[in-house]
């Protein structure tokens, strides 16, 4: 079903993605040791659980572990922002702001989950409180987790520092958390209410391409694979948040908006973040040349991705999903190869 599709997607693969990458940079971000062993097991409960919850959507599991499921990941979370907030107070001297973002990113994806448990209590307002957790995970979750990690990540990614990072964090928190929290609000009671809310996001995120642009200049961003598969990232959302209001105003079906945001945001995100992290994931401590390695042929074919996954984004949008469809298959095929290449380094190297 369509709805166990989506799911499998973000339960399975998403949310434990998003917690093994807030695992990884608090402990950066707070300048204190390495997770204990029960963090690192969180992206693997979480997983079970959306998967638990994507059965039970197909039928194959009775419903009602479906609210089991999102129990266990409310928990779940709360149990990781806890860990993040207590890794803030024992920071050495004040903790990186971003910290804040995956707080809020975190409080987003248990509002969302509440909304879920509250259906099987007042099943009438199924509908409103459906949209209320759709909007709240792509742009509260997600959309928060990532321009939290991006203005970290791209100076990252590039080699260069950007000592204007902190500062646009600390300033723009509260625009983008209130944004998403006025969206999923407006999608659920009434659509213009939404609209204040994308312009909130849109501001920030207009900004933080504004701020890439003069600190790293548009080649060096183009040129690498990984930070374009960023960029394009950026841009997918700032499409599919115009797309959004337009689907609020009825010009444009929901349907295409969100695979858009799933091919125009979703996809250059992940598969440019993971071109970064995976090689630190697999050899952490001190750079080695299997992680450079690993890390190019990951990256190596990230601009043609990141331009691939937003023109089928338009195509989306523009409702040709068959060419859509094709474009995504050659992006994902890219990305795979890549992969593939790069995870055969250690045998390469030896």
């Amino acid at each position: 079903m369509p709805v166990a599709v989506a799911h499998l997607a973000f339960a399975v693969g998403v949310v434990p993605l998003i917690f093994a990458a807030m695992s990884h940079f608090v402990p950066v971000l707070t300048r204190t040791g390495d997770p204990a062993p029960w963090v690192g097991r969180l992206p693997w409960l979480a997983q079970a659980a959306g998967l638990l919850a994507v059965l039970a959507m197909q039928g194959m599991l009775p419903y009602w572990l479906l609210y089991g499921a999102a129990t266990v990941d409310l928990v779940l979370a709360a149990f990781l922002l806890n860990w993040m907030a207590a890794r803030a107070r024992a920071s050495l001297g004040s903790p990186h702001p971003g910290w804040r973002w995956y707080g809020a990113a975190l409080g987003c994806l248990m509002l969302a989950l509440l909304a879920i448990l509250l259906t099987a209590i007042w099943p009438a307002y199924w509908y409103p409180l459906r949209l209320f957790h759709l909007h709240l995970n792509t742009i509260g979750l997600v959309g928060l987790a990532a321009l939290g990690t991006l203005p970290v990540l791209m100076p990252t990614v590039l080699g260069k520092p950007d000592p204007e990072a902190a500062g646009w964090l600390h300033r723009r928190l509260w625009l983008v958390a209130g944004g998403a929290l006025v969206v999923a609000t407006g999608a659920a009671v009434v659509w213009p209410l939404a609209a204040p809310g994308a312009a909130l996001v849109l501001v920030a995120a207009l900004g933080l391409v504004g701020q890439w642009v003069r600190r790293f200049g548009i080649r060096p961003l183009l040129a690498d694979g990984a930070a374009a598969s960023l960029l394009a990232a950026v841009v997918g959302l700032l499409l599919t948040l115009a797309a959004g209001v337009a689907h609020g105003a009825g010009l444009l079906p929901a349907r295409p908006s969100l695979l858009a945001w799933g091919a125009g945001f979703l996809l250059p995100l992940v598969s440019g973040a993971l071109s970064q992290l995976l090689p630190v994931w697999r050899w952490p401590g001190p750079v080695t040349p299997e992680r450079r390695l690993m890390r190019d042929k990951l990256a190596a074919s990230g601009g043609w991705r990141a331009l691939l996954f937003l023109l089928a984004a338009l195509a989306l949008l523009a409702d040709l999903q068959g060419l859509a469809g094709g474009i995504l298959l050659l992006a994902l095929l890219l990305f795979v190869v890549n992969l593939l290449q790069a995870v055969r380094v250690r045998r390469s190297t030896r």
